[in-house]
C-alpha cells in the first residue's frame, strides 16, 4: 500500500465487506416470498456499529459500488456513528447483496442466497485501500470472511497482519465460512492469519470444522500459541480467554517486531473461562460479531479479561434477544453493574427480549 496523507486517529478500524440484506416480508421459502425489506449485513461493519454505540471512535474501511445500494450502506453505517469517509466507491463493480428467509434463522433450515461474486469489496487490495486510514486505529479488526473474497483480499490481509513497526493491535475473527472458499487452501490461509494476529476470536466448533481440532479450548490454544490473547467461544456454554504475560487488563502488545525463527513461542498461561448467561434467544445471526465488539470494548477500556468476556456475553445477548442482525448494546452503566456481579449472581442471570431497555430504565431509577 502506498503512503497517503495522515488521517484522524480512532479507537478501532474495522475492514471488510458489508452487503445489502433483502429480508422477506413474510415467512416462507425464498421461491414463495413476494417482497423484501432492505437492511445491511457484514461482520466487520456489525462490530464497528456496536463499538460506536458503546462510545468508541470507529472507522469502517471497505469498498462499495457507485450505486444506490452503496449509498444505502454508507448512510446506514454512518447513522450508527461510524466514520465511513474512507470507504472507496467502485465505478464498475456492484455492491454485494444477499437474500435470506425470515423463519428458522437459528437453525440450518433457513435459506441464504449471496450475490457477492465480483463485488466492489472483493476488489480490495494493497493498491485500492488507504493504508493511513486503516492503520490509524488503536485496534485494527479483521475477519476471515474478507480473506475468502479474492486473492487481492488475501494479499491485503497478509500485508496488514505482517509484523511492522507501529502496527496497531490486530484483532482477527476467524469466521470460517466453508461456502466462501472454493479450494482446500482456505483453512491454511485462516490459520496463517490467526497466527499473525494479536487478538483472535474463534469458535471451538469452527476450529474443529476448519482444522480438525478436538479437545476443546485448550487444544485450540495448542494450535494457536502465538496470539497475545486467544478467545475460544463455545456458544451458550461460554468462552475461554488465553493470555500471554500479565493477566491484568492491559491489551496485548502488537506484534510489531518479528520473533526470531529460532526462539520458541512462550508457553501459554492457563485460560480464563467465563460462562454465558442464560438467554431467551430470538435470533442468533450477528451474535458472534456482537461478542467480539463487547470483548474489544473491554480491551480498549483496560478491563480485566474476565470482565471483558462478560462484556462480550452481554453484547451478544443484546443481539440474541433481538430479531435484527445488529442490535444496540446495553448502556455502560448497565454493563458495569452486570460485569461486576459475583459468580453466583452472574450464574443465575437470565436475559430475554427487551432486557437492555429494562436494564436502562432500572439504571435511570437508581440515579439520585
Amino acid at each position: 500500500m502506498k503512503a497517503t496523507d495522515a488521517v484522524d486517529a480512532v479507537d478501532v478500524v474495522a475492514l471488510g465487506e458489508s452487503m445489502v440484506a433483502l429480508l422477506p416480508g413474510r415467512p416462507g421459502r425464498l421461491a414463495d416470498v413476494p417482497s423484501f425489506d432492505r437492511a445491511i449485513g457484514g461482520a466487520e461493519s456489525n462490530v464497528a456499529c456496536a463499538l460506536a454505540a458503546a462510545g468508541h471512535t470507529v472507522r469502517w474501511v471497505s469498498r462499495v459500488g457507485a450505486d444506490g445500494f452503496g449509498d444505502h450502506l454508507l448512510a446506514t453505517v454512518a447513522s450508527h456513528g461510524v466514520d465511513v469517509s474512507r470507504v472507496g466507491r467502485d465505478p464498475v463493480r456492484p455492491t454485494g447483496v444477499y437474500f435470506r428467509t425470515a423463519a428458522d434463522r437459528a437453525t440450518d433450515a433457513h435459506e441464504v442466497a449471496y450475490y457477492r461474486a465480483g463485488s466492489a469489496a472483493s476488489a480490495m487490495s494493497v493498491e485500492t485501500v488507504d493504508p493511513a486510514a486503516v492503520r490509524a486505529g488503536r485496534v485494527l479488526h479483521l475477519s476471515g470472511i474478507t480473506a475468502a473474497l479474492s486473492e487481492g483480499c488475501v494479499g491485503l490481509l497478509r500485508d496488514l497482519t505482517a509484523p511492522a513497526e507501529g502496527r496497531p493491535l490486530v484483532s482477527f475473527d476467524v469466521n470460517y465460512r466453508p461456502s466462501l472458499w472454493t479450494g482446500p487452501d482456505g483453512v491454511e490461509v485462516l490459520l496463517e492469519l490467526a497466527r499473525r494476529a494479536d487478538l483472535v476470536f474463534v469458535g471451538a466448533d469452527e476450529a474443529e470444522q476448519a482444522w480438525g481440532v478436538t479437545g476443546g479450548p485448550a487444544a485450540v490454544r495448542e494450535l494457536l500459541p502465538e496470539p497475545g490473547v486467544l478467545v475460544v467461544k463455545e456458544g451458550a456454554k461460554g468462552a475461554t480467554a488465553f493470555q500471554r504475560g500479565d493477566a491484568g487488563g492491559t491489551p496485548p502488545a502488537p506484534a510489531s517486531v518479528p520473533t526470531p525463527a529460532a526462539a520458541p513461542a512462550p508457553a501459554p498461561a492457563p485460560g480464563t473461562f467465563e460462562p454465558a448467561p442464560t438467554v431467551d434467544v430470538v435470533a442468533s445471526v450477528g451474535a458472534g460479531d456482537a461478542f467480539a465488539a463487547g470483548f474489544l470494548s473491554g480491551t480498549l477500556r483496560g478491563l480485566p479479561v474476565r470482565r471483558s468476556l462478560r462484556l462480550g456475553h452481554l453484547f451478544a445477548a443484546a443481539t440474541l434477544t433481538s430479531p435484527a442482525d445488529l442490535a444496540p448494546p446495553p448502556d455502560r452503566d448497565t454493563t458495569d453493574r452486570l460485569t461486576a456481579l459475583d459468580a453466583p449472581a452472574w450464574g443465575t442471570l437470565r436475559l430475554g427480549p427487551g432486557w437492555t431497555r429494562a436494564a436502562a430504565a432500572e439504571e435511570e431509577g437508581r440515579t439520585p
